[in-house]
């Protein structure tokens, strides 16, 4: 086919943020109706020049073909929905139910986790996955947390350890799941201010662990109300078509959950922090599609 058939079809595959075996087979359908037609112009009497510029002509834009495409694929079934949702449940739960406060739940609910997210990693990475590479994260944060409640001296070393060596795992992860989408990332991250704001509203240093663990029994059902609210925003971000819908449901949500948690912590977030929260959840939207440009979108071959 012509070269300028060849950069049509290099730019829709650019632009087309999808699962990448669903992504080849859409772009060998429409490269094979595009073939179908250019041979038709051709056979008509046109040159090769005119029947791509044609093809190309009936088609419109190439970013505008590879947005109708997503839009047409992007929407998840009820499983997908389910399982997306999961995660969120299960914390839920914990919290709902008081299930925290059994060792077993609390050693199983992270194995779960983490085991699911290298299933999910393992077989093409379906968009099911990211919360569950989200809350995967969780053992990793909790653990960096209870450092500060080593002695001082100690607390500074394993918090130098610690640092380079989580940066490291956590942007691996992330740069990864930008070569897919930079939207998977956030609904991937999502859950973190909003388990770092609980920390703060529950976590003292005099009193440790009894202030903190009564603080926790006291907000178990703000916090599991949380999670379920985070639950209902995966649902509605695979069960959407537009990526401008999906990233306002992220935004709206994440902003309105903090709010929620600023609510039912009763005072126990102050303002600075609270703001900084807010920052940190926008930052969650400028960030992932700032870093999208700089590693290349559409390089998914570690993928």
């Amino acid at each position: 086919m012509a070269t300028a058939i060849n950069r049509y079809l290099a730019i829709v595959r650019d632009n087309l943020r999808l699962v990448p075996s669903e992504k080849q087979e859409v772009l060998s359908e429409l490269e094979s109706h595009i073939e179908d037609r250019f041979e038709e112009l051709r056979e008509k009497g046109l040159s090769d020049e005119e029947a791509a510029k044609s093809c190309i002509g009936l088609l419109g834009s190439a970013k505008m073909v590879a947005r109708q495409i997503y839009e047409a694929h992007s929407q998840g079934n009820w499983k997908q929905t389910l399982l997306a949702s999961m995660p969120h449940l299960l914390f839920a739960l914990l919290f709902a139910l008081n299930w925290w406060q059994d060792i077993g739940w609390l050693l199983i609910a992270p194995i779960l986790v983490v085991g699911i997210a290298i299933y999910g990693w393992r077989h093409n990475k379906p968009t099911w996955l990211f919360p569950w590479l989200g809350y995967s994260l969780v053992p990793l944060i909790a653990a960096g947390l209870l450092l500060l409640y080593l002695p001082r001296g100690w607390s500074w070393l394993a918090i130098l350890l610690y640092i380079p060596l989580v940066l490291w795992l956590v942007g691996s992860i992330i740069i990864q799941t930008l070569k897919r989408d930079w939207l998977y990332s956030t609904l991937m991250l999502l859950p973190v201010p909003v388990i770092l704001s609980w920390f703060l509203a529950v976590w003292s240093v005099e009193g440790f662990p009894q202030s903190s663990l009564q603080r926790l029994q006291d907000f178990a059902p703000g916090i599991g109300l949380s999670f379920l609210a985070l639950a209902a925003t995966a649902a509605i971000f695979i069960r959407l078509r537009q990526r401008a819908l999906k990233v306002t449901a992220l935004l709206t949500s994440g902003l309105l959950t903090l709010v929620m948690v600023a609510y039912y912590a009763e005072g126990r977030l102050s303002l600075i922090a609270f703001l900084i929260l807010i920052l940190l959840m926008v930052s969650l939207f400028l960030i992932p599609p700032w870093m999208e440009r700089g590693i290349g979108y559409g390089d998914e071959g570690d993928l």
